[in-house]
């Protein structure tokens, strides 16, 4: 079915057309380069793979209750509307959440894809733009696993959200080379593998469970390239570059922050914005998980060396300063380890299955 008969909301024009701008750069040394970017490389190649065969597709979804979310996460949850709700209208409240989250997901990804693209294209280091091109490989099946699970086991998609739009632009519309680096693989990508990990940790529903521990393997490598790539570059610019691209953290922030409200969910239920907007303010689960969605962008924005006073000040204000302090480090390897533990144990239980199913043909055999 078209994607544009599933959206609850009417996303306008069916492309979203955003100038480029920046040179397109060639190296012609073909022989030099960081060893730990082209061991990463390596990496990227090697951990290729395909979201039709390494997901377990067949599992069962419920769309009214995908997630396993409970009362207490839904912002609408203690207010004068919650005991108007039935259960049915619970379960299509939990349908439209689960669909706008994952929706954002989904654009967030083809959002990477491009922005990888654009740094094949722009950033002058040949290692680098190696690497780009795995990593652009890699949101494509990002994007391809997250649109499927939308069309076919919630049935619902949401367009794109204001503020996740308008850091993109700004992200793409630069013409510096490392822009797409700090808006995608600092920002956005480090809040939605915040988000990621928050549902992988607490989903008791496996196929969910599956797709984010999968893509979550995947970024944990994307961050590193960021990482090393900016921290780097930045270590050569003067103070006023530097403060340039602090404001451009600061007002990402601000922006991701605001997108997580969900206040177009509310307003499909009948509630209008403004009422809306103070509900996901006045929401305590919402307060925490929006803290706990910066625990991979301030100590990254730290170790790259973006760490002036107004930005410090900034992260005081929304009170996540000493996440800076996090082992960004010890996050990346957990997620990777995550990933391996759920493959062996997936494949476990499928020998078991097979050797069972053997065992019992050939007692069957015998009994003939």
């Amino acid at each position: 079915m078209p994607t544009f008969e599933l959206y609850a909301n009417d996303p306008g024009d069916p492309l979203w057309q955003v100038p480029a701008s920046g040179a397109a750069r060639f190296s012609w040394e073909y022989d030099d380069g960081r060893d730990r970017l082209l061991a990463l490389y390596q990496k990227g190649k090697d951990k290729q793979w395909d979201g039709q065969k390494r997901i377990d597709w067949d599992l069962e979804v419920d769309p009214y209750d995908p997630l396993g979310t409970p009362d207490e996460a839904l912002s609408l949850y203690g207010t004068k509307h919650w005991a108007k709700l039935t259960d049915k209208d619970k379960g299509e409240l939990r349908r439209h959440y689960a669909s706008w989250q994952f929706s954002q997901f989904l654009h967030g990804e083809q959002g990477a894809m491009i922005c990888a693209a654009r740094i094949v294209e722009s950033v002058p280091d040949l290692d680098a733009k190696f690497y780009s091109a795995t990593q652009t490989m890699d949101e494509a099946r990002h994007a391809e696993i997250y649109g499927r699970f939308l069309h076919e086991k919630i049935g619902m998609v949401y367009p794109i959200n204001d503020n996740l739009q308008a850091l993109l632009g700004d992200t793409l519309r630069d013409s510096r080379w490392d822009m797409p680096y700090l808006g995608m693989q600092v920002l956005i990508e480090g809040l939605a593998l915040a988000a990621f990990g928050m549902i992988r940790d607490t989903t008791d529903k496996p196929l969910p469970q599956q797709i984010l521990a999968y893509v979550m393997q995947d970024e944990a490598r994307h961050v590193a390239f960021g990482r090393m790539a900016l921290r780097d570059y930045y270590q050569q610019l003067t103070d006023a570059e530097l403060r340039e691209r602090e404001e451009f953290v600061i007002e990402g922030c601000h922006l991701m922050r605001d997108r997580l409200r969900g206040v177009e969910v509310l307003e499909n239920f009948g509630i209008p914005k403004a009422e809306a907007e103070v509900y996901s303010e006045q929401s305590e689960f919402l307060a925490l998980f929006r803290k706990l969605l910066f625990s991979r962008i301030v100590p990254c924005v730290k170790d790259i060396g973006l760490w002036g006073k107004r930005l410090q000040q900034a992260y005081v204000d929304m009170g996540v300063l000493e996440l800076g302090d996090s082992n960004l480090d010890l996050l990346m390897t957990q997620d990777e380890e995550i990933a391996e533990k759920l493959d062996a144990e997936r494949f476990a239980a499928e020998e078991r299955e097979r050797v069972a199913e053997v065992t019992e043909a050939i007692e069957a055999g015998r009994r003939e």
